[in-house]
């Protein structure tokens, strides 16, 4: 398993944006899935997005496209999640997982299927 990082959250008002980075230490990301996922107290987590390090492809849930994007540097061994306009809705703890091997897009939103999580970040968006 390749520790994960995640960092960038924090409280912003509805409509704002965030921008938040998984960093993985020592191993790279090659030939891995990273995805994005989040929970709501109460709530079971959620599939976010998902980017895969072959290729780039990438895959959201409906309620974040076109506001959402999901972006690597394989320079630096990070994933981002861009968020931008921001909603109640959006506050919870996010986090970040890798996942080795290929996972067809119908899978990726499975978080049982990932191999290694970071600690999370906290993301509150106030109205």
């Amino acid at each position: 398993q390749v520790p994960l990082v995640e960092s960038g959250g924090g409280l912003v008002q509805a409509g704002g944006s965030l921008r938040l980075s998984c960093a993985a230490s020592g191993r790279t990301f090659s030939n891995y899935a990273t995805g994005w996922f989040r929970q709501a107290p109460g709530k079971e987590r959620e599939f976010v997005a998902a980017i895969r390090w072959s290729g780039g492809s990438t895959v959201y849930v409906d309620s974040v496209k076109g506001r959402f994007t999901i972006s690597r540097d394989d320079a630096k061994n990070t994933v981002y999640l861009q968020m931008n306009s921001l909603k109640p809705e959006d506050t919870a703890v996010y986090y970040c997982a890798g996942r080795v091997g290929y996972l067809r897009d119908s899978l990726l939103g499975h978080h049982l299927l990932y191999d290694s999580w970071g600690q999370g970040t906290q993301v509150t968006v106030s109205s």
